[in-house]
């Protein structure tokens, strides 16, 4: 079942009528057409032009709370990716340029990964006002993303693929969302030539497991780029744990409506899982309620704020085939060819540290170089507030050519026991 609007073909002609009226300006050191201003912005030309992935549409000066305010320039750009199929869509994002004089060989690169935000395109963190549906936690994110543009960072930040322009949104799915990351890359420097090719990804919750897709699959994506290391602030991961403990819980569950987009995320890409095998009637005629705006809402407002967990599951689920798309979906599977942070707080109750204390020893046993960091007393958030003078440390390091430390010897624990 999808919920998302279908867009509307034209003509090959009408779209190259369209494209050449807009106007080419200078948004950066190369020109590109400028973009509409508010939010039509996010409505592209209705057939998709022809272009390779990563390369930008068109662009223009980013407003809201994206906008880092120790950088030099700001821009929104809008960019050609792949979908959860491979095939190419258009995808917004943030670029942000330090002040000052790029170093040679260009400015070093932040590829940033956002959390859970919603299914809705309004969700996407670019979109952010300060009176925007999810603006406490991109607030949260533009803070730690501004230290590091302070440091002499770039920093490009995808929407993903359906967040920002209205598409289907393939929530916790780590190839296609690290696709997108990798693709701004390219998109970025096209737009700014003075960044360099030298970058480190970093992501928090559904953005730390895209994170670990990204740094995994990233030499062979964009090889033209190098990679130094990844920062994964609280990272999804255990799927299939997850949805289990949902499913036995006979109370209102936080992680809930966050289940219920995971599972309507694998069905969409993947045909043959049938939710009405794995949920209720009641359940399913309630799904498009998560399309409402966005997460926070889906957490405190209607039918989802109250439904008892378990009841909204057929007596026998079949998930077969959602397990087997959900293993694929697991960082853990993974083999990092560079250095990896995990940072987490003890007090999450979004991401529990003792999936977090899985998923490192999972990426040890693959024999990944990893520095494992546990905050006592940080929740969700804090794992980023926290966090953040020990990540912008690390990523220091990472691009001064440093050896890294590896934990995997001796991990510590984020749960408590």
């Amino acid at each position: 079942m999808s919920f998302i609007p279908q867009l509307v073909k034209i003509s090959a002609c009408s779209l190259a009528l369209m494209v050449s009226a807009i106007p080419a300006v200078s948004v950066a050191s190369a020109a590109l057409p400028e973009g509409p201003a508010g939010d039509a912005f996010y409505t592209p030309p209705p057939a998709l032009p022809a272009g390779k992935r990563g390369s930008p549409l068109y662009a223009r000066a980013l407003e809201g709370t994206m906008r880092l305010p120790s950088a030099a320039k700001n821009t929104l750009l809008l960019y050609r990716s792949l979908d959860d199929k491979g095939r190419p869509t258009l995808v917004s994002g943030t670029v942000s340029i330090p002040r000052g004089q790029a170093p040679a060989g260009g400015w070093p690169v932040i590829s940033w990964t956002h959390g859970a935000t919603g299914l809705n395109e309004i969700c996407a963190p670019s979109r952010d006002t300060d009176k925007g549906p999810e603006h406490p936690y991109i607030k949260a994110i533009s803070h730690l993303l501004d230290n590091f543009v302070k440091n002499g960072y770039a920093v490009v930040a995808t929407d993903y693929q359906g967040l920002g322009v209205a598409d289907f949104h393939p929530f916790l799915q780590g190839r296609p969302n690290a696709r997108n990351a990798l693709d701004l890359l390219r998109a970025a420097r096209t737009l700014e030539p003075r960044i360099g090719k030298r970058y480190a990804v970093m992501g928090h919750s559904q953005g730390g497991q895209a994170d670990l897709f990204a740094a995994a699959q990233g030499p062979s994506y964009v090889p033209e780029f190098k990679l130094v290391g990844n920062v994964a602030f609280a990272p999804e991961s255990q799927i299939a744990g997850r949805l289990r403990a949902v499913m036995a819980s006979d109370k209102t569950e936080r992680s809930l409506p966050h289940v219920l987009y995971v599972l309507q995320s694998y069905s969409k890409t993947d045909p043959s899982i049938n939710l009405a095998r794995i949920l209720t009637p009641e359940a399913i005629a309630h799904l498009p309620d998560l399309h409402e705006q966005c997460m926070t809402h889906a957490l405190t407002t209607g039918y989802w704020a109250s439904a008892i967990a378990k009841d909204q599951f057929v007596s026998k689920p079949d998930l077969t085939k959602f397990l087997k798309l959900g293993a694929r979906n697991e960082p853990g599977t993974l083999k990092i060819s560079v250095p990896t942070l995990v940072v987490q707080g003890s007090a999450d109750v979004t991401v529990l540290p003792g999936t977090t204390d899985l998923l490192t020893r999972q990426l040890c046993a693959k024999k990944n170089v990893l520095r494992y960091k546990v905050f006592a007393e940080a929740g969700h958030e804090g794992a980023m507030l926290s966090g953040q003078a020990t990540a912008l440390e690390w990523v220091d390091a990472r691009f001064a050519g440093k050896a890294a430390i590896n934990d995997c010897s001796a991990l510590p624990a984020a749960a408590r026991r």
